[in-house]
């Protein structure tokens, strides 16, 4: 019997990280790596089959279709975030369908056009897919773009408590080490003895 692949060809969690790492690298930004061996390694990593193929023509829609994708990362309520999903899935995804690229994987939900789709459409596509359903479970935005704001890297919300601010802890206790000295040393300028 063959091994069943959750709906998305992976978990959903892991495909709504895949679009992060993936949003990560294709966003402009200082030490963000913009060549398509990088983008090649990432999508190794989520275990995109062989032989992966980028051209620079497709790295250059990848990194518009990251910009669209940024706006959902970057909504602060479910209902900007939903309202931003429905917009990018109605301008480019098709029916749901099912999928077992010809044999090689197992049956999975896709909304791209074809099983040979560019690349950004289906990073698009499969990246909102994840995502909608991430914002359904939880009722919450389901991703976000680190608060801290020598940062801005972008991160899914798993977790059932509050929406997270940073994408990391590390981010995060930077942040309020930084805002704390910023505070203790406007107090110690006023203070007189």
């Amino acid at each position: 019997m063959a091994s069943q692949e959750p709906v998305l060809g992976s978990s959903v969690h892991e495909a709504a990280q895949r679009a992060a790492d993936l949003l990560a690298m294709l966003l402009p930004g200082p030490g963000r790596p913009a060549g398509q061996a990088e983008l090649i390694a990432v999508l190794r990593k989520y275990g995109e089959p062989e032989p992966i193929e980028i051209s620079a023509a497709d790295l250059a829609e990848l990194r518009r279709a990251a910009v669209a994708l940024r706006e959902v990362f970057a909504a602060r309520d479910a209902d900007t975030a939903a309202d931003r999903l429905n917009g990018l899935l109605q301008s480019r995804a098709h029916p749901p369908r099912l999928t077992s690229h010809d044999g090689t994987s197992g049956w999975h939900v896709h909304v791209d056009g074809d099983d040979d789709a560019p690349w950004a459409d289906w990073f698009l596509t499969s990246s909102c897919l994840a995502l909608a359903v991430l914002l359904a479970e939880r009722q919450a935005p389901p991703a976000g773009l680190c608060a801290a704001p020598s940062c801005g890297r972008p991160f899914v919300n798993v977790g059932r408590g509050a929406v997270r601010r940073y994408c990391s802890a590390a981010c995060g206790t930077r942040d309020r080490v930084a805002r704390h000295r910023a505070i203790q040393a406007g107090t110690s300028e006023t203070a007189v003895p």
